[in-house]
């Protein structure tokens, strides 16, 4: 994820420097290849030159951009993911904004993996929404992700076909239980163990499942519901 973000000009101090970042709408996607026996997960490295997370390894995904509500899709959204992606707080988003963030995801994996969906448009179908986290202030970009998880073969993309980009080095399937030897940020450690968890309960992801949601609240770290 990269970018500027929103600064609300009602919330700088005296001196005219930023007292706070709103966090912009961002995605990503947890990318499942369920073809062998031991199911893996993709990721990269973030580089270096990056100020957000740099050389990091995390899911691929970034900003949502505002032409990403013009994105053809082939099928939508399945109503509960779209409904539960619309849920606040601060407040409820609409139905184009929500699915603005799925087609985000996805243009995000193509571009920082090289991996496009099969087909004219990609369809959303395939898509649930597993986590959201917002990152805490005093970071120096704030992002609003929703994180979706996604069979490739249900995204009709081809695992082998994964490459290096300039946003993602050293992209890689790894082991879903993930490798403790490598630079994993705590949120996205904590968004694959929510995952593997929804995968032990609902393996095929056809039952709709909370959704996690982190944030900090009054200097509080939060996990909640949604």
């Amino acid at each position: 994820m990269q970018g500027n973000n929103t600064i609300d000009t009602n919330e700088m101090d005296a001196g005219g420097r930023s007292a706070y970042l709103r966090p912009r709408d961002a995605a990503a996607i947890v990318l499942i290849d369920r073809s062998a026996e031991r199911w893996r997960v993709l990721m990269g490295k973030r580089s270096s030159r990056h100020v957000f997370m740099p050389e990091s390894y995390v899911f691929p995904g970034g900003r949502c951009d505002p032409g990403d509500h013009a994105l053809p899709f082939s099928a939508d959204l399945r109503p509960s993911v779209l409904e539960k992606l619309r849920i606040g707080p601060p407040a409820r988003l609409s139905a184009a904004r929500a699915r603005a963030m799925a087609l985000a995801a996805l243009r995000e994996l193509t571009e920082e993996t090289g991996l496009v969906p099969a087909g004219a448009a990609p369809d959303l179908s395939c898509l649930r929404f597993a986590v959201r986290a917002i990152t805490p202030p005093g970071r120096v970009r704030r992002y609003d992700t929703r994180f979706f998880v996604a069979f490739a073969d249900e995204a009709a993309v081809d695992p082998a076909m994964a490459r290096d980009s300039d946003e993602l080095h050293d992209v890689r399937w790894l082991d879903i239980e993930g490798d403790p030897s490598l630079n994993i940020p705590k949120i996205t450690r904590s968004v694959l163990t929510d995952v593997r968890t929804l995968l032990t309960t609902r393996p095929t992801l056809s039952v709709p499942d909370p959704v996690p949601f982190y944030r900090t609240l009054h200097g509080r770290a939060l996990r909640s519901i949604l």
